[in-house]
């Protein structure tokens, strides 16, 4: 299933150098960074690269184009029909059309290296994917630059935005129809040089996957720039020593990720919505770093689950209703097997024909159960989007809790083992004999649901106390329990 591709980098390794911080961009927010007048560079030779963990897939915005940057009329970076596209100038555009980037699980590196002095004119510009250059180029209508010493739409003086097209007037403002949405991480423009992505990653020696290194050695040229957003109080600041910094359009503090390419973190899985009825289309909406999840189906129960499924360990993740509007959800897990079929079979997190339980509560009144409901907490304990529902799962003895701000139902002690003391147990051929996946589900009632999920890399609600596991990884509004885990890729290295 999509849920579980194997094939691109997931950040799944140690790699002697860590990436700590990303930022979440949306395109309905209109979030982007800009600067309204750089000084011109080298317009003839430069590199760009960067990581992304697309969220946003397909058409999602007026335009169907989501720009990485852009610079000017004709400065264009950015995925279309999920191909990855670069615009040189006006007239030469080259397109990859042989792979589709849709794997929002994944953490993807590309790199675009410019030298218009190369005297073959496909050396002019080479376009790399987390390490292999592409060699198969659909122009779209364009060409390489045809020229010697051509010079480009880039490094000019021109209005230049990071998450969106500068499209407004006389290209001179961010452009709300080309918005990106996903997640951008070690964000480097290198004035003046034609770099490998050898200057940017390596190859793990042991796993062969594509994983990044310190680029703090680069020579970025007087106009380049290097964005690490480490600084959740400016996003926008330039760490190349150039003082080039960018000014935020909507992003705030809040949009600081520590969902990285060298710790990935479990988010909303796009790919995989499902829609509780036979032949119909969940068409919910995934945003906020696919953290939040939007009901667009009334009258039928929708779905959303993890990106990274669970066969063993401990692990721990929050979620909450958005608003009164979310009468009817529940909030558990899934096995991986079954999931597929809840479109067909009417079933979400807790239904008696699935593999899996939640918990069941909202603003309609008589729920604040564990489902199937044969396993309720006595007396019921309710919550509705005031509260924050914890959800701790151990995969090595087959048990799940639930807590309500802090507080386990059925008194519930996750540290208690193989006893299980006030949780529910994992059904036979889920978790420790499979794979779980951590999922939410709701009722479309008349008004439109909405759930929060917080996996620890990002999350859309408020957080006051910036709890994190014992690993020091997550930012969570309640503490991890005793021996369980974020679920990101260094904690599975190590426990899953």
């Amino acid at each position: 299933m999509e849920a579980l591709q194997r094939l691109h980098n997931r950040g799944s390794i140690s790699t002697g150098y860590d990436i700590d911080n990303s930022v979440k961009f949306e395109t309905g927010n209109n979030e982007w960074l800009y600067r309204a007048s750089p000084t011109a560079g080298n317009r003839r030779t430069f590199t760009f690269s960067f990581w992304i963990k697309r969220t946003g897939l397909g058409t999602v915005n007026a335009s169907g184009v989501q720009y990485v940057v852009g610079q000017g009329q004709h400065g264009r970076m950015y995925f279309t029909s999920d191909y990855f596209g670069f615009r040189f100038d006006d007239g030469h555009d080259t397109r990859d059309i042989t792979t589709k980037h849709r794997d929002p699980a994944a953490w993807l590196h590309v790199v675009v290296a410019v030298d218009t002095n190369q005297s073959s004119s496909s050396n002019r510009v080479k376009i790399y994917f987390n390490g292999v250059q592409t060699t198969t180029i659909d122009f779209d209508g364009g060409s390489y630059p045809d020229l010697q010493d051509q010079a480009s739409g880039w490094f000019t003086t021109n209005y230049l935005t990071i998450g969106t097209a500068p499209f407004g007037g006389s290209y001179n403002n961010g452009d709300g129809d080309y918005d990106m949405s996903g997640y951008l991480a070690e964000f480097c423009a290198v004035d003046g040089q034609q770099l490998a992505p050898t200057d940017f990653g390596e190859f793990d020696s042991d796993s062969g996957i594509w994983k990044p290194i310190d680029v703090s050695g680069i020579n970025f040229g007087s106009e380049g720039y290097y964005l690490n957003f480490a600084d959740a109080a400016d996003l926008g600041d330039d760490e190349s020593g150039n003082g080039n910094d960018f000014t935020e359009n909507n992003i705030a503090a809040a949009d600081q990720a520590t969902d990285t390419p060298t710790n990935n973190f479990a988010t909303l899985n796009v790919l995989n919505r499902n829609s509780a009825s036979s032949g119909v289309t969940n068409n919910s909406v995934f945003t906020e770093g696919n953290t939040k999840i939007t009901g667009n189906l009334n009258g039928y129960w929708q779905s959303g689950v993890s990106t990274i499924g669970i066969t063993s360990g401990k692990w721990y993740f929050e979620a909450k209703p958005y608003d009164s509007n979310t009468k009817i959800c529940t909030i558990g897990y899934g096995d991986e097997a079954d999931i597929e079929n809840w479109g067909k079979n009417n079933d979400f997190p807790g239904a008696a024909s699935s593999k899996s339980y939640g918990y069941a509560g909202g603003t309609a009144s008589g729920y604040g159960q564990i489902i199937p409901s044969t396993n309720k907490p006595s007396p019921a304990v309710t919550y509705n989007q005031t509260n924050i529902i914890g959800v701790a799962i151990d995969a090595d003895n087959g048990y799940v809790y639930w807590s309500k701000d802090g507080t386990y139902v059925n008194s519930g002690n996750p540290a208690s083992g193989a006893s299980g003391t006030g949780g529910i147990a994992i059904p036979t051929g889920t978790g420790t004999n499979g794979t779980l996946l951590p999922a939410v589900g709701f009722y479309y009632d008349s008004t439109v649901p909405i759930m929060l999920v917080n996996f620890g890399g990002y999350t859309n609600f408020t957080i006051s106390s910036a709890a994190s596991d014992a690993n020091g990884y997550g930012t969570f509004e309640y503490a991890p329990p005793t021996g369980y885990y974020a679920l990101c890729t260094k904690n599975l290295e190590e426990y899953g």
